[in-house]
């Protein structure tokens, strides 16, 4: 299955605590459909001494969780804004995905 959001495109996030914010997407993962956006739905860890290993210093560190595919939306790199995604096939056989607002091709 192909997803329309791959890695280093532009996101924002339209639900959730972290609605509005935009981030780079660092990986997906289709078989859970997750993606992971630097930045956002950053969650609080609290880890014992020794936990990770025999010299960690135990305390409260912060992560970032992957979040759901149907919470995020591409930011078209030409007109800024979130957008839906098409596509369309070119005169050479390959196909590419298209802004709906603009109709650019993403690359």
């Amino acid at each position: 299955m192909a997803s329309r959001v791959r890695h280093d495109d532009m996101v924002q996030v339209i639900r959730g605590r972290d609605k509005g914010k935009r981030g780079k997407v660092q990986r997906v993962d289709l078989k859970d459909s997750m993606v992971h956006v630097e930045g956002v739905n950053i969650v609080k860890r609290h880890l014992k001494a020794g936990a990770q290993g025999a010299n960690s210093q135990g305390g409260i560190i912060a992560q970032e969780k992957p979040m759901g595919l149907w919470s995020v939306m591409l930011v078209c790199p030409n007109c800024d804004k979130p957008t839906r995604v098409g596509y369309q096939v070119l005169a050479d056989g390959t196909k590419s995905r298209v802004c709906k607002r603009c109709d650019q091709t993403i690359s």
